[in-house]
C-alpha cells in the first residue's frame, strides 16, 4: 500500500506547569529534508530527535516544531536585585525627594534588570515528551496512509483510463494497413508502370514492419501491470513507480511515432496526458 509524503501531526501534553505541543508537517521532496523548531533548552536533545524522526519518515521535506506554553506561577525570569537597587540609588541621587514606587517602575524596565536562568531539562519531563512525539509519529503516519488510499484510486484510474485508449489504438491498426496499401497501389498506379505483385508484396511487408506497435503495445501493457503491483506493496516505492512511468513514456513515444494515422496519433496524446497526471501525482509517493 503506498503512502503520501504530504502529512500532518499535532499532539500534546500538559505538564504541571507547561503546556507542550508538537506539531509535524511534511510535503514531497527528493530525499529527507528535516527541519526542527523548539525553545534553546532542548536543543542538547536534537540529535537523538532527529534520528527519531528520520527513522519513522523516511522522506519528504519535514517541519517538526515543539511549542511550550507556561501555564503554571513558574518564570525562568527573575529580578537582579543588586542591579535594581543600584539604579534606584543612583536615582535617589539625582532626585533625593522622588517616590520609590516610581523609581522601581524605571528601574526594572533599566538594562540587565531582569535575568534569564537556563532551565535544564527533567529527565522524566522528557521521556514524556517523547511519548507525545511519538503520537504526534502516529497521526503523521496515518495521514500519509490516508492520502496514499487517494492517491493509489486516482492511479487505478488513470492507468485504466491508458489500457482503455491503448487497446483503442491498437482497433484501427487493421485500418491503417490497408489505408497503407490503399495508398502505395493508388501512387504505382499513376506511375502506370508494371509492378511484380510477390516484389510488391514483400516491399509492403517491410514496410509495415517499421511501423508494427505490437511490441510497443506488450511492453506498455507490461509496464502497466507491473505498476499496478507495485502500489500494492508494502514497501516504499515512490522513487520506483518514477521509473515505471519513464519506461512506460518512451512506449507510449514510440507508438506515437510510429502510428501514422489520425486517429491513432489523437489517441496516443490522451495516452501522454494521463501519464503527465500519473507523473505529477507519483512525486507525491513516499
Amino acid at each position: 500500500m503506498i503512502q503520501s509524503m504530504t502529512g500532518f501531526g499535532k499532539a500534546t501534553l500538559q505538564l504541571p506547569t507547561k503546556k507542550i505541543t508538537v506539531e509535524i508537517k511534511s510535503l514531497n521532496s527528493k530525499g529527507l529534508d528535516l527541519n526542527t523548531r523548539m525553545p534553546s533548552v532542548f536543543r542538547e536533545m536534537e540529535l537523538g530527535l532527529r534520528n527519531q524522526l528520520s527513522s519513522r519518515l523516511e522522506r519528504g521535506k519535514i517541519d517538526f516544531s515543539l511549542y511550550v506554553e507556561i501555564t503554571g506561577e513558574e518564570t525562568s525570569s527573575k529580578i537582579n536585585v543588586p542591579i535594581v537597587r543600584g539604579y534606584i540609588n543612583q536615582m535617589k541621587a539625582v532626585i533625593p525627594n522622588a517616590d520609590e514606587t516610581e523609581l522601581m517602575k524605571m528601574a526594572v524596565r533599566m538594562p540587565d534588570a531582569l535575568k534569564t536562568e537556563r532551565d535544564e531539562i527533567d529527565e522524566n519531563d522528557w521521556k514524556k515528551i517523547q511519548t507525545v512525539i511519538d503520537e504526534a509519529l502516529e497521526n503523521i503516519a496515518q495521514f500519509r496512509k490516508d492520502e496514499g488510499v487517494s492517491l493509489e484510486k486516482e492511479f487505478l484510474h488513470r492507468i485504466a483510463n491508458i489500457m482503455t485508449l491503448m487497446n483503442n489504438a491498437v482497433s484501427y491498426d487493421a485500418e491503417r494497413v490497408e489505408t497503407v496499401k490503399t495508398r502505395l497501389r493508388t501512387a504505382l498506379d499513376e506511375l502506370k508502370e508494371n509492378v511484380d505483385e510477390n516484389r510488391f508484396e514483400q516491399e509492403l511487408i517491410f514496410y509495415l514492419e517499421k511501423y508494427d506497435i505490437t511490441e510497443e503495445k506488450v511492453r506498455l501493457e507490461n509496464h502497466l501491470n507491473y505498476f499496478i503491483e507495485t502500489i500494492a506493496g508494502t514497501e516504499a516505492n515512490g522513487r520506483k513507480l518514477g521509473f515505471i512511468t519513464q519506461e512506460m513514456g518512451r512506449e507510449i513515444n514510440t507508438m506515437g511515432s510510429k502510428s501514422n494515422h489520425t486517429e491513432m496519433q489523437k489517441l496516443v496524446v490522451m495516452m501522454k496526458d494521463e501519464l503527465e497526471k500519473i507523473k505529477e501525482q507519483v512525486l507525491n509517493v513516499l
